[in-house]
C-alpha cells in the first residue's frame, strides 16, 4: 500500500480518533472556565494568556499530535518494527490520558496543588513523545515539539496560580 494510503486509511483515524478522545475528555471538565464562578474568583498571574489562546492553541496541537504520531506509527510498521508501534502506541495513550486528566484535576476537582504535578508529568510525557518520535520521522518530530514546550507553559502556569491562590 503506498505510504498515503496508509496514512489515510490506517493511522490518521486511529491516532485521530485518539486525540480527539482526548480533547473531547477535557473539554468536558473544563467547559467554558472564563463562564466559571470558580475561576473566575482565582487570583491570575500576570502572564495568562486570554481565554481565547487556549482553545486555538490546543486544537492547532492535537491535530499536530494526530498527524505526527500518525506518520511515526506508519514508519515503524513499514519498518516491521511492531514492538516499537506498541510501544509508540502506549506512550501516546499514557500521554493523552494525562493530558485529559489535567483538565479533571483542575477544573472539576479544583486541585491547585495537584495541577501542576500533573503538567510536570504532561510535560515529561510530551518530550517523551517527542523523542521517541525524532529518531523515526524527524519532521514529525520537529512538528511535535512545540507540544512539550506549551505543556511546560501550563505547568508553571499551573504552579503560578497554586501559588497564588494558596489557602
Amino acid at each position: 500500500m503506498p505510504e498515503s494510503r496508509s496514512f489515510l486509511r490506517k493511522w490518521l483515524p486511529r491516532t485521530g480518533t485518539m486525540t480527539t478522545a482526548a480533547a473531547v475528555a477535557g473539554s468536558v471538565a473544563s467547559r467554558w472556565p472564563d463562564r466559571s464562578p470558580w475561576f473566575e474568583k482565582l487570583r491570575k498571574p500576570s502572564f495568562q494568556p486570554p481565554p481565547i489562546t487556549f482553545p486555538v492553541v490546543w486544537t492547532v496541537l492535537y491535530a499536530d499530535i494526530a498527524v505526527s504520531t500518525a506518520l511515526t506509527l506508519e514508519r515503524l510498521t513499514e519498518n516491521g518494527d511492531e514492538t516499537a508501534a506498541r510501544d509508540y502506541t502506549r506512550a501516546l495513550t499514557t500521554n493523552l490520558l494525562v493530558n485529559a486528566g489535567w483538565s479533571w484535576v483542575f477544573f472539576r476537582s479544583h486541585r491547585l496543588r495537584t495541577a501542576p504535578v500533573v503538567a510536570a508529568i504532561l510535560t515529561v510525557s510530551s518530550a517523551d513523545l517527542t523523542g521517541r518520535t525524532l529518531p523515526v520521522r524527524r519532521t514529525a518530530g520537529v512538528a511535535l515539539a512545540p507540544y512539550p514546550v506549551w505543556c511546560a507553559f501550563a505547568t508553571v502556569l499551573s504552579t503560578a496560580l497554586w501559588l497564588e491562590n494558596r489557602g
